[in-house]
């Protein structure tokens, strides 16, 4: 078991294949949700007194044997994304009829299908991030692992050339290597043929001149401060209303009181983050960002979870708020970390000055006592 896993190598670009897969699958499930509900749900197979009924999940799993099988058949990222691609559109119709085969009811439409739907593409993203985090420093891989990204890179560029940036980021990863393969794999790199960097397309500007704008307006403390008043009244609404429930004897009588009793609980938990928070943001600004942030962590990773069995998809809505205030929430926090990372260089530089001017008033009489 040791010798297989040691074959076993992270690719670099894992999370964005890993993403797109899990995007690709929400879009389907969406977009397969509305036209079945524009559609008056028809079924697909058999018309008439026929029994016949293709379900949607055999395409999906059709899908999903075209991704493995190109994935299989054909070299090169281009053959990675489009797998992944296809992989999470045969996903996602998958897994949108998971209610049929875990209860006898009318399964499309049982209730906690919706909440399993959104914990799969949870986690999925979720595994995104922790990819990320694995695969992002380059100086954490040990001399295989680079020899065979620079492989990777040398095996993309036999197709399709290389940028000069490309080429570099890959020969760094085993320059100074006294291996005979990392300088076979230096000299293959410089023989590749140049690619010149594509021109970036006019939506793509339009698009990052936008986002720059938006992580701007996110800095601001208007925009923090109506976020943070968001999330508190968001917690606080739904912490009493569903107390209420509660203590009123009202859950008992609802179709699925598990999941209001759990998003009961993941309320009061997210609001007490909340005002923790608050208590802590004029002393320590980052503690209180973090807090702020674990609240609506709380609120995606568990709460949205049983907000979608009980209100089905129309949770989206919600989830969408929730996702546009982590994000301010996460973008001032990262300005406060820059702007703290700068200053303590800086403390350092002026400390060390003032130490040193201090040794010679003390090494001096020191010395000619010892004399």
């Amino acid at each position: 078991m040791q010798r297989r896993n040691r074959s076993l190598v992270h690719a670099t670009d894992a999370a964005t294949y890993v993403n797109a897969f899990a995007l690709t699958g929400i879009v389907t499930v969406l977009a397969t949700r509305a036209f079945l509900a524009l559609a008056g749900y028809p079924k697909l197979g058999g018309s008439g007194g026929s029994r016949l009924h293709i379900a949607h999940m055999l395409w999906g799993g059709l899908l999903m044997a075209a991704a493995i099988l190109l994935t299989l058949g054909f070299l090169g990222r281009a053959a990675r994304l489009t797998g992944a691609v296809v992989g999470g559109a045969g996903f996602g119709l998958f897994i949108d009829e998971v209610g049929k085969q875990i209860t006898d009811e009318p399964g499309y439409f049982y209730q906690p299908a919706a909440g399993i739907i959104y914990l799969s593409f949870a986690s999925l993203l979720l595994l995104t991030h922790l990819i990320r985090g694995r695969t992002a420093d380059a100086s954490a891989l040990d001399a295989r692992q680079r020899t065979a990204h620079a492989a990777d890179h040398a095996l993309a560029g036999v197709t399709t050339g290389l940028t000069a940036e490309q080429r570099q980021a890959a020969i760094r990863l085993v320059q100074g290597s006294d291996r005979e393969v990392d300088a076979a794999l230096v000299r293959l790199l410089a023989a590749l043929p140049e690619r010149p960097p594509a021109a970036p397309a006019r939506w793509r500007t339009w698009a990052d001149g936008a986002g720059r704008a938006l992580r701007w307006l996110a800095r601001t403390r208007v925009v923090l401060g109506a976020a943070v008043l968001c999330l508190l009244t968001e917690a606080l609404l739904f912490a009493v209303w569903m107390s209420m429930d509660f203590f009123g004897g009202q859950l008992a009588r609802e179709p699925q009181p598990g999941a209001h009793l759990a998003v009961a609980l993941t309320e009061v938990a997210s609001a007490a983050l909340g005002i923790a928070g608050l208590i802590r943001l004029r002393g320590d600004r980052r503690a209180a960002l973090r807090l702020f942030r674990a609240a609506l962590l709380v609120d995606i990773l568990v709460g949205q979870i049983f907000k979608f069995t009980m209100d089905q998809f129309a949770a989206v809505i919600e989830l969408g708020i929730d996702l546009g205030l982590l994000w301010v929430v996460s973008a001032f926090l990262a300005a406060q970390t820059t702007v703290q990372s700068a200053v303590r260089p800086a403390a350092r530089t002026t400390a060390q000055p003032a130490a040193r001017s201090a040794v010679p008033e003390v090494v001096p009489p020191v010395v000619s006592e010892a004399r």
